[in-house]
């Protein structure tokens, strides 16, 4: 058993190495950019750019756009299929994998063939192009969200929540807004938390529809500068990490709420 357990740590204390390193790696290097000293030098120059804020807000707003179309789709979808479809959940798991297999590159392309021309030209503009970008975002994070969502749904008891919703008088929309939605929030938290980190990362589609997102930012500036990519790969870390942490906060409080209302 001691043996085991030695065996245990060091598998654990090895894979810790190996993802830490290079992030201590590029956290030591993005301190470099004043010779002989550590400083925050590349931290500031990056902040002090135009183009980072244009582009982390950009990314923010359409990240927040995919957040909202994601959940208006996914929730009634996947509640649907729980209360009177549950035959075409492998079907419904078998489209939301999909994006997995398929390569961004070949969805961006698709996207492009499909809406360049008439009768749905949506890149003739920035609006319609944003528009586009948005909905392939919702394509890519479909994986995280639907999953999010579907061990949300699995973990209630949906039929008996519709049915006394009904009882009360509620319609459809009642019961989604006022039922589903409220149960499902450490599920929405996590699955929408993913998807922000997701988005703000993102690259391929971004460059191909050709709009200033902070994916495309952070590549260009690995182009010609040293220090400062470095510092935004830090930034990059700092935020999965963040929307991580925030993952485990909420379901936690989530968990905590049902067994406190299961023991009422």
């Amino acid at each position: 058993m001691k043996r085991a357990n030695w065996a245990a740590w060091l598998i654990v204390l090895l894979g810790a190495l190996f993802f830490l390193l290079p992030i201590y790696g590029t956290l030591d290097f993005s301190l470099r950019a004043q010779k002989g000293v550590l400083s925050l030098k590349a931290y500031e120059l990056v902040f002090a750019d135009a183009k980072f804020l244009e582009t982390f807000t950009f990314s923010v707003q359409r990240a927040t756009l995919t957040i909202v179309f994601s959940l208006l789709l996914i929730v009634p979808t996947a509640y649907w299929v729980h209360l009177k479809l549950p035959q075409w959940r492998p079907v419904i798991e078998f489209i939301t994998l999909l994006p997995f297999v398929i390569p961004a590159v070949v969805l961006v392309f698709g996207l492009i063939r499909t809406y360049s021309r008439p009768p749905l030209a949506l890149t003739g503009s920035p609006a319609t192009t944003d528009l586009l970008l948005v909905g392939g975002y919702i394509v890519i994070t479909l994986p995280y969200m639907y999953r999010a969502v579907d061990a949300g749904l699995r973990a209630l008891d949906v039929r008996a929540l519709t049915e006394a919703a009904q009882s009360l008088g509620a319609g459809w929309p009642a019961i989604l807004l006022r039922v589903v939605f409220p149960n499902l929030r450490g599920a929405v938290i996590s699955g929408a938390l993913i998807t922000f980190a997701t988005v703000i990362g993102e690259l391929i589609l971004a460059v191909f529809l050709a709009r200033p997102a902070f994916g495309p930012y952070m590549a260009q500036l690995g182009n010609f500068r040293a220090y400062e990519p470095a510092a935004l790969a830090i930034i990059s870390y700092a935020l999965t990490w963040a929307s991580l942490a925030l993952i485990d906060v909420f379901a936690r409080g989530s968990r905590d709420a049902s067994q406190a209302a299961a023991v009422r």
